[in-house]
């Protein structure tokens, strides 16, 4: 959809001024909406692997005459691109920024409900530039204000070792998962400041799609622990992603450590402060071709008993986790496309196309037990299934799809709707009423722009639904399909409506978008195999056990 942009001056009163743009359609000169890019939700921190800096209160954007000008887009933390790990696209380590569109005119008495969103991109890439609701905003019922924080990815979002561990206790401050403390801190700045924009902070619906779905379930598992005073997700969109197994123990995230100060040259000798010294003044582009080398490759998140407890899984399984939402009553849309694995398939598959390389890829994102665990389940004689062309891009392309969305997800709902310890026999129901499953198996015209049409409904194809085109032009006959299947109810569950008209009866059913644009509740048949695997992955260690071993048994 092509735009026309001008210039638009805010108030925001103690805050300063700042000046975005009006966003109006080309082709019907129609205002949208309001958008303000790359505005600051947090000041950076003095070096890499510290925690970003809360805004102080006399913080200001600009004053009237010299208002912050933002039009344009966040910073790009340094990563790798998808599909071309080698090429530059603007890095900046200050991404402490965010991207905000408004509805046109006056806000409702308690202000405008909030779409917070969280990009994707499996941890290592992605920024929240890609993606535009103005068509959504402007020309559907959604009346919300959209918020997209950019976040650190890969090697600075998610290392994780003892060294430092020691520099952040010199300054107080936490030890790794800085990407997802990075959206905390958007988040809350979204809460604090969203009613200068016309928002109600308590009204937020916390949403995310792929690693950004993934980033939900530990954003919304953070905000279920603290008190209720203190909490701030009054929704959740988890889309096409889900809890997996228990993040990586600090004894792995050392090995990692230890994998990339040998693939950048710096003796393990050295003092923790002379290491982590030498690795802040290594170049952007030097770190990340060196992170790209290593065998554990995948930089995700740690078990720090800080933002993730170890004991996290355990409280899926055992009701804690569902007893938490149904006391918030806090209700989660989640779901899948029909054909996720093809786009799967293409990240960093593996190099060599047999069943030991498989292994050895999965071994970038997963604790052993729990690969051993995969491949005793998927492939008990060590041969190709007959479903698979290869090992390399298909068989690795699905069983990496299954363990990020189809079965890890249907798995988090079986934990929700059959805890092993709680004693209320109600809770299944009461958690089967906040939950909304959906499945895609539609795909707009416009996704052909950046996915292959023989992909079909593969990852990533439905954002173009959720955000109305996502900038693109959908199809008139288009438009009257999703609208009727998937962006009404989706509006009036981020305005905290129940009345969804949603269709499903129970936790197996799913709302389903089918190909010919027609509605259909499917009783899904993919459960009792999931279930399985999530199963064989629980009793293989999710928690965390036995994976203190070394790198030369792991790999």
């Amino acid at each position: 959809m092509e735009t026309i942009q001008k210039p638009y001056l805010k108030s925001l009163a103690q805050r300063g001024y700042v000046q975005g743009v009006t966003i109006s359609s080309k082709s019907s000169n129609s205002p949208l909406c309001h958008y303000f890019g790359g505005l600051r939700y947090a000041l950076p921190p003095p070096e890499r692997w510290r925690m970003a800096q809360h805004l102080p209160p006399t913080y200001s954007y600009g004053t009237k005459d010299q208002p912050f000008q933002c039009p344009g887009a966040t910073g790009v933390c340094p990563q790798a691109n998808f599909m071309d790990p080698s090429a530059a696209v603007g890095w900046n380590e200050d991404c402490f920024q965010c991207n905000v569109w408004i509805p046109l005119g006056e806000p409702p008495k308690d202000g405008w409900p909030v779409l917070f969103f969280i990009h994707g991109g499996f941890l290592q890439f992605g920024t929240p530039n890609y993606f535009s609701p103005a068509a959504l905003i402007g020309e559907t019922d959604f009346h919300a204000i959209v918020v997209m924080p950019a976040y650190r990815v890969g090697v600075f979002g998610f290392l994780y070792s003892s060294e430092l561990e020691k520099d952040a206790a010199s300054v107080n401050e936490a030890v790794g998962n800085h990407g997802f403390w990075d959206q905390r801190m958007a988040l809350e700045w979204t809460k604090e400041n969203i009613g200068l924009f016309g928002g109600n902070g308590s009204g937020i619906t916390l949403s995310g799609y792929s690693a950004g779905a993934y980033s939900v379930c530990y954003q919304l598992s953070y905000d279920l622990n603290l008190p209720q005073p203190q909490s701030i997700v009054k929704r959740a969109c988890i889309w096409s992603n889900s809890f997996t197994v228990q993040p990586k123990l600090p004894s792995l995230a050392q090995t990692q450590f230890n994998q990339l100060l040998s693939a950048l040259h710096i003796p393990i000798s050295l003092s923790a402060n002379d290491k982590i010294t030498r690795l802040r003044h290594t170049p952007q582009s030097t770190l990340l071709h060196a992170a790209a080398s290593l065998e554990l490759h995948e930089f995700r998140p740690t078990t720090d008993n800080t933002f993730i407890p170890n004991n996290l899984f355990h409280t899926l399984d055992n009701g804690t986790f569902a007893s938490k939402l149904i006391a918030r009553n806090l209700p989660i849309l989640l779901g899948e496309c029909r054909d996720e694995h093809y786009l799967y398939g293409t990240w960093r598959p593996p190099s060599q196309n047999t069943f030991g390389y498989l292994r050895h890829r999965l071994l970038a994102d997963y604790p052993r037990p729990i690969v051993d665990a995969l491949m005793k389940t998927y492939y008990p004689n060590g041969h190709l299934p007959a479903n698979c062309k290869n090992w390399a891009s298909d068989a690795f392309g699905r069983i990496y799809a299954d363990m990020q969305i189809h079965n890890m997800q249907r798995g988090f709902i079986y934990a929700l709707t059959n805890p092993t310890t709680s004693t209320d026999r109600n809770i299944a129901k009461d958690v089967e009423n906040l939950l909304y499953r959906y499945r895609m198996e539609f795909r707009l015209r416009c996704a052909d722009k950046s996915t292959p049409p023989k992909w079909g409904v593969t990852h990533a194809t439905d954002q173009y639904i959720w955000f109305w085109g996502n900038g693109e032009v959908i199809q008139e006959d288009e438009k009257l399909i999703i609208k009727r299947a998937v962006i009404d109810p989706f509006i009036k569950f981020v305005h905290g409506r129940t009345d969804l008209d949603w269709g499903t009866r129970d936790h197996r059913e799913m709302r389903t978008l089918k190909a010919d644009g027609s509605v259909e509740i499917w009783r899904d048949e993919l459960w009792d195999e999931a279930v399985r695997v999530w199963r064989a992955l629980r009793e293989a260690g999710a928690y965390g056990e036995g994976i203190t071993t070394n790198a030369s048994s792991r790999l």
